[in-house]
């Protein structure tokens, strides 16, 4: 089964609208599009432009009907719509098994489908169509994946940034006024929870997928504690960003499970977190313990660990358990991300 669309890919002119911008036309959007780039956005599928023609002559028109703000990104020239996509699935980070392309054009569609065959591909009649089939309709809508559009805007914003900056990466991160609020999942998480852990696997500790009923009662077990991070900077959020499953034992506090996603892994937030849960740990009389499953894409989430403080005390065939010596915790985390915990310390 193919996974569920994160992104259509528009055409702009006898699409979008009907008419050419570029041969002086000034189109109205079809009222079915406009009713389908809402109700997709609602759901947190994004919407880009690949389309033929003069890039600043289409934004303005975009601008003129005041649909500039639902896409994530314009690509309009006169190279392969293929190659195109290609560049909106690097710059979206997603997959391209996750994109659908909408063009009048059949020579259009063809091309991409021949170039990219796992891109769906749906002719200009079938937009007002496009909502109500299945591979638009993800699992869960929640109210993180309705802000998706804004959060990739914004995250846009801070590439522009950062390329301006022109100085080293770690005066860029100073300045970005990050804050990381860490806190106890609550029901209105769990759907993002459970994404999290089906979808991260870099900065994932054991590659355990929860369903959302499994969270849902270790939220309420007395001996686990589930708490979620999100993140904010100058530009705006980035969401909920990263998990933790902790079994407490009387001794010891015992991360089941680490992940956070790599969205997020150029701005060290993985060490952030992973430091705060190690120091929440000891405050509260606990020994911190982390499980691990190495995997081929994992590794740098024992290097996380292994620089938090963690050493190895038990290697099976396929796991590691490791622990933090109380004290001899490594120093505290260079100060660009605050942590703002609304957790309250480990019982």
């Amino acid at each position: 089964m193919s996974p569920t669309v994160k992104c259509l890919v528009w055409d702009l002119d006898d699409t979008l609208w009907g008419g050419v911008v570029l041969e002086g036309d000034a189109p109205t959007p079809f009222p079915a599009a406009v009713r389908t780039l809402h109700a997709l956005d609602d759901r947190g599928i994004l919407h880009v432009v690949a389309s033929r023609g003069h890039h600043d002559t289409a934004v303005a028109h975009l601008d003129a009907v005041g649909l500039t703000h639902l896409f994530c990104a314009v690509e309009v020239g006169w190279g392969d719509k293929s190659a195109a996509v290609r560049r909106i699935a690097a710059t979206l980070g997603i997959g391209v098994d996750t994109l659908a392309f909408v063009d009048n054009d059949p020579v259009e569609r063809a091309e991409v489908a021949r170039a990219l065959p796992p891109v769906r591909c749906y002719d200009a009649t079938q937009v007002g169509d496009l909502a109500g089939r299945a591979e638009f309709q993800p699992p869960f809508v929640t109210d993180e994946s309705r802000q998706r559009r804004q959060m990739y805007q914004a995250e846009h914003r801070r590439a522009a940034a950062e390329k301006e900056w022109g100085q080293p990466d770690t005066d860029f991160l100073a300045s970005l006024d990050l804050v990381l609020t860490v806190r106890r999942a609550t029901e209105d998480d769990l759907a993002r929870a459970h994404e999290l852990t089906v979808r991260t696997h870099q900065l994932n500790s054991t590659g355990i997928t929860y369903g959302m009923a499994e969270l849902r009662a270790l939220c309420h077990d007395p001996d686990y504690q589930v708490t979620v991070a999100e993140l904010t900077d100058r530009f705006g959020r980035y969401g909920t960003i990263g998990l933790a499953v902790t079994r407490l034992t009387g001794t010891e506090s015992v991360l089941e499970l680490l992940l956070m996603s790599c969205r997020v892994v150029s701005r060290g937030v993985g060490a952030v977190l992973l430091d705060h849960l190690v120091r929440t740990a000891v405050a509260a009389g606990r020994r911190p313990v982390a499980e691990l499953v190495p995997t081929p894409v994992n590794r740098i989430m024992l290097v996380t660990l292994r620089f938090g403080g963690f050493e190895i005390v038990r290697r099976d065939a396929d796991r590691m358990l490791l622990a933090a010596d109380p004290a001899r915790l490594p120093p505290a985390r260079p100060g660009h991300v605050r942590v703002d915990d609304r957790t309250g310390v480990l019982r």
